[in-house]
């Protein structure tokens, strides 16, 4: 197995079984009577290893190369879903999502970096970071599903013990095939501090239009369904809506390489962000289930485009043998976006209606496509 199929191949599986588990667990609170504040918390804990250690993460995998993080990941992701197997109590299931969050801290970081190592230009690093784009599109649908699926037919702590599986299959290949991975790009080099990243303006640009791609995709999902029920429609019309938005990301990601070939990266990530600020806009005049599900094509067409994207860019821009880092703190801004967002714009639904809530991010994807617009210079530079 080539190194790059072996990066899909673990992608696939882990983020699978992490989709699964937010699922099965939560399934499996639920069962053992946990309030539905408690699932609220269980939820959460999936993202407080990756929101504090992705970059750290993104450190130690330029050192030490990818092979032993992510054996590493798969130990501690396969091991937290065995508990709620043994252990049939709301703690263990807080213990497992903590592990699988820590798991995740240290796959994404090392799969992203693994992508464009593993890239030997920059066509083929657009070729490469879009099929495993794709892959985790495919995990978004697959996850859930394989979960529901699992719980329905052999009950909560079987499906737990099927997840593991998965993190076991990610560690067979792994040891099999890992050691085709490339290593640690240095070994002495000086540590960069974050504010060194940070003092760099087209890189402080990048992360800002990184966190506001994640944010923007994020809220569309969460406030959707709340619109949606404002509305007066039923759960699967709801869904319906949302299956729109996951099916335009899907779609999109295909073609993404020959967009990105017509207009290039910096260009077709200002498009990705006026398409979400036209989805945000339409979302209060739409009052049918068709109109909705439109726009919410509409929207997953340009946010499908914009995460990978986002990764493209900072890939490309970032110093030699700091790729790691560079990709951890973007998934650090980008996770503090996912938490911190919802709990402020829940304030403000509060405060001003939904209708306001779409009509700001609205003006906030406008703002990330103004900032992410081609510089004229570099314009003018590759017309000639």
């Amino acid at each position: 197995m080539t190194p790059l199929y072996l990066t899909f191949a673990v992608g696939f599986l882990s983020f699978t079984a992490m989709t699964a588990a937010r699922v099965v667990l939560s399934l499996y609170a639920l069962q053992l009577g946990a309030e539905a504040s408690s699932v609220g918390v269980l939820g959460a804990m999936f993202f407080i290893f990756p929101l504090l250690l992705s970059w750290p993460v993104g450190a130690m995998s330029d050192r030490t190369g990818p092979r032993k993080p992510l054996i590493g990941s798969t130990l501690i992701g396969g091991s937290g879903l065995l508990l709620p197997f043994f252990w049939p109590h709301v703690a263990a299931l807080y213990i497992a999502a903590a592990m699988s969050g820590l798991a995740l801290a240290l796959y994404h970081v090392n799969l992203q970096t693994l992508v464009g190592r593993l890239s030997a230009n920059s066509q083929e690093r657009v070729h490469n970071f879009s099929n495993f784009s794709l892959v985790g599109a495919a995990t978004n649908f697959c996850g859930p599903l394989a979960g529901g699926f699992a719980v329905d037919h052999v009950g909560h702590a079987v499906a737990s013990l099927f997840i593991a599986a998965m993190s076991v299959a990610a560690l067979i290949l792994l040891l099999v095939f890992g050691r085709s991975l490339p290593r640690g790009e240095r070994s002495s080099a000086p540590k960069l501090r974050v504010m060194d990243t940070l003092a760099d303006r087209t890189m402080r640009g990048m992360l800002i239009t990184s966190g506001l791609m994640q944010l923007g995709t994020d809220l569309f999902q969460f406030y959707m369904p709340i619109y949606g029920h404002s509305a007066g429609m039923s759960a699967s019309a709801i869904g319906v809506v949302l299956a729109a938005f996951a099916s335009a990301s899907f779609c999109i990601r295909f073609g993404m390489a020959k967009l990105v070939a017509r207009f290039s990266e910096q260009r077709l990530l200002c498009y990705s962000f006026f398409f979400g600020a036209v989805g945000f806009m339409l979302v209060p005049a739409s009052h049918s289930v068709a109109m909705l599900a439109l726009v919410a094509f509409l929207f997953g067409l340009g946010m499908g485009c914009g995460q990978p994207l986002t990764t493209m860019l900072m890939f490309a821009r970032c110093a030699e043998g700091r790729t790691g880092e560079t990709l951890g703190l973007r998934l650090t801004v980008n996770n503090v976006m996912r938490v911190a967002g919802p709990a402020v714009f829940g304030v403000v639904a509060s405060i001003t209606g939904l209708t306001a809530v779409f009509i700001m991010n609205g003006m906030m994807m406008g703002i990330g496509g103004w900032m992410s617009r081609p510089q004229r210079k570099a314009d003018d530079t590759a017309g000639k």
